[in-house]
């Protein structure tokens, strides 16, 4: 029987049918397959600290300048130029004032200050050691007790668990920043 004879009397090839049937299934196959292929979707990024515009202000952070003496001048230009460029995924950024005893990381603005007087707090304040040096925390800022130089850390409210922000700058210390000649009681063993 013709193709011709096949129309004619209405019925289809088999051909015809095995080519109907298998193209579909051939299609979604094919789908299938490069579906299986495609490599997985990458997770989406943690919020961080720094979720929202990752733009980072040109402008330099205020801070201020307080006059230091020769020694606290020394130990903080040491200190300065051992910090790393980035804290973390915050990029260091310039500031205003006190480039030899400032620092600041990514905005808002995770800001070091250098010098300046020892801090005074009660007794009964709690004091932290993270990671060898002796910090007390108030005011939003965290400040070394335990260093012949203090030192002030000031973290944002936006960054989550503001201890682990402080902890990145213990290392540089010990290596720059003398102990002071009195730890206080609650600081632990020299680092």
């Amino acid at each position: 029987m013709s193709n011709d004879q096949t129309a004619r009397s209405g019925r289809q090839s088999p051909k015809t049918i095995a080519t109907v049937v298998a193209l579909p299934i051939a299609l979604l196959a094919g789908f299938g397959f490069f579906q299986a292929m495609r490599p997985p979707a990458e997770p989406a990024p943690e919020p961080s600290v720094a979720a929202g515009p990752q733009v980072m202000p040109t402008t330099p952070v205020p801070m201020d300048a307080p006059a230091l003496n020769e020694r606290q001048t020394t130990v903080c230009r040491a200190l300065l130029s051992q910090l790393p460029d980035q804290v973390r995924d915050l990029p260091r950024r310039e500031v205003t004032a006190g480039h030899e005893q400032n620092a600041a990381y990514g905005d808002p603005a995770l800001a070091l200050a250098c010098g300046g007087p020892s801090p005074s707090y009660p007794p009964t304040d709690d004091v932290f050691t993270l990671d060898g040096v002796c910090w007390h925390k108030g005011d939003g800022a965290w400040t070394t007790v335990d260093r012949e130089v203090p030192v002030r850390v000031t973290v944002p409210a936006a960054y989550d668990q503001p201890g682990q922000w402080v902890i990145n700058f213990s290392k540089t210390l010990i290596a720059t920043v003398p102990h002071a000649e009195r730890i206080p009681v609650g600081c632990g063993t020299r680092a």
